[in-house]
């Protein structure tokens, strides 16, 4: 069915808009003078459909029409699930208990 289209295989960055992810797929090379291990990230919006993807799911996307300004990918499986928690940011500064005002 996609035989003739670029897959690319990433980890989902985010998922906070509707039916779009963030994937970051990373790629590594070799430095042309130094022959170090180069390492280099790309971040890509993809459709998701059903929105099934979370934080931290290694996910295969495939190349597609443009679905909008900047996603041109879309999910066609979930490799992996992450196992990152949902966990919601806390306020600084301010107590767990009420704290009353001595003076």
């Amino acid at each position: 069915m996609f035989k003739d289209r670029k897959t690319l295989v990433g980890q989902v960055v985010s998922n906070k808009m509707d039916k779009t992810v963030v994937v970051a797929v990373e790629r590594t090379s070799r430095h042309s003078l130094y022959r170090r291990i180069i390492r280099s990230t790309n971040k890509y919006k993809a459709h998701d459909e059903r929105n099934e993807c979370h934080l931290g799911d290694l996910v295969k996307m495939v190349e597609s029409r443009p679905l909008s300004r900047e996603k041109r990918w879309r999910v066609i499986e979930i490799i992996k699930k992450g196992d990152v928690p949902d966990v919601k940011p806390q306020q600084i500064g301010v107590p767990d208990a009420p704290v009353e005002a001595t003076s």
